[in-house]
Order: C-alpha cells, then structure tokens, then sequence
C-alpha cells in the first residue's frame, strides 16, 4: 500500500466517523413526540415493514463524505486528515439548512391562503360565530398545510388553552405573525377581530402584488446579464475581429 493511499484511508475513515457522529438528524418537538406515541405501535414481527424494509440512503451524508474524502486526498498528507474532516461536516451542515422542495412549496402555499383565510375568519365572526368555532370551520374549507394550522389553533382554544399558545401556531407561515399579534391583542382587549382581519387581509394582498411586481423587476435586469455576455462575444468575433484581421493583413 503506498503512501497516497494510506492517507486517502485515513481521510475516508475520518470522514466517515466524524460525519457520522456530529451530522445527527434534527431533534422532533415535543408535539410529533406526543403524535407518535398516540399511534398504534408497529408489530415486531420480522416480516413486517419495518423489519423489512431497508433503511433509506442519507444522500447528504453521503456526498458530504465523498466530498471531504476528495479534499483530503487531493490536500495530500497528514493535513488532508483535518481538510477533509472539516470539508464533510461543514458540507454537511450547509445542506441541511437548505429548504427542501416540498418545504417550499408548503410555504408558498400557505402564505398565499392567509388572506382567504382571514377573510372567511372574519366573515364568520361577523356573523355571529365564537372564535374557535370560526377558526375550525375555516380550517375546513381550506385544508391544506394552512387548514391543519388552523385546525390545531381551533382544538387549542377549544380545550381552554392560551390564546397566544393557541394562535402561535401561525407564526411560522409568512405574515402569520400579523395576524397572531391582532388575536392575542383581541383576545386581551375584548375589541372586535373581524375588522382588524380584513385589514391584515387587504395589506397582505398587497404586500404580494408589491413582492411579484419586485420580482418581475429583479427578473428583467438578470435576464439582461446573460444576454450581454453572448452578444459581446459575438459582437468581438463578427465585428472586432475581420476588422483587425484586414488591418494587419495589409501591413504585413
């Protein structure tokens, strides 16, 4: 065994043990712990699923060591170790902080439901209906990641909880937190809701036309980037160039 691959084996093996122990998956909330102990628990037979069925491929894992392997061995000696220990965890790291496709699409989605839904709030509680009622009828009509929002705001406010717990739940969804901030402070004051919610209603449809206007900005001035660096090559090649060409044909 030479040298280079005694190295390369020590960098994969760091690799390895190093990004196995610190990129450890995201700790549950105490809300999917609870969820999962009410499930029925999965047979131990050996020919059930989870017997069976392998475990899938931790493809963040698995290119983050490749890729800490590869800085160790092209680094080279005893300091390709380190280089590819510390390349495969913060690689590691950084991926994982990325939003997912799916994460994405639940955002986007809820964020364009906020209006509708606190117009449908406020057309229910206009119309006589107690807040945690309105908020469980809302959940119904949307469904959706909003619907489940909702729908676990309306259980929380049913069973007596707080309402700042209770509505909290909308925090995370893109101008939730508007809306969190005017139940908490109606619930306090006793003022009425269905006004202050078709307001947020109105400025949130606003703030989305103002951001898809911004975008569309954005996206004309980086169209025109790429469209510049074709045509100044092109416009060297066919314009610059015979022209230099002829030039010095007649000097020489």
């Amino acid at each position: 065994m030479t040298t280079i691959q005694a190295y390369g084996l020590l960098a994969l093996a760091g690799v390895v043990l190093l990004t196995a122990v610190v990129a450890k998956p995201a700790r549950r909330s105490a809300r999917h712990r609870l969820g999962v102990l009410g499930r029925p628990t999965p047979s131990t037979d050996p020919t059930s699923s989870r017997h069976g069925r392998p475990r899938p491929v931790d493809l963040i894992r698995l290119v983050s060591g490749l890729a800490g392997l590869a800085a160790g061995v092209l680094l080279g000696g005893w300091p390709g170790v380190p280089a590819g220990v510390v390349t495969a965890v913060l690689l590691d790291r950084s991926l994982r902080r990325l939003e997912t496709a799916a994460t994405r699409r639940h955002r986007l989605r809820e964020a364009a439901d906020l209006p509708l839904a606190a117009d449908l709030l406020a057309a229910a509680l206009r119309a006589g209906a107690p807040v945690d009622r309105a908020v469980s009828a809302v959940a119904e009509a949307l469904d959706g990641p909003l619907g489940g929002r909702l729908t676990q705001v309306g259980r929380t406010l049913r069973l007596g909880g707080d309402p700042a717990e209770a509505w909290s739940e909308l925090v995370a969804v893109p101008g939730g937190e508007r809306l969190t901030r005017a139940a908490v402070r109606s619930a306090a004051s006793g003022a009425a809701l269905a006004g202050a919610l078709t307001r947020l209603a109105d400025d949130l449809r606003a703030d989305r036309a103002t951001a898809a206007e911004a975008a569309a900005r954005r996206a004309g001035v980086l169209i025109v980037l790429p469209l510049g660096l074709c045509f100044l090559p092109a416009f060297i090649l066919a314009g610059l160039v015979p022209v230099i060409v002829a030039v010095l044909g007649d000097v020489l």
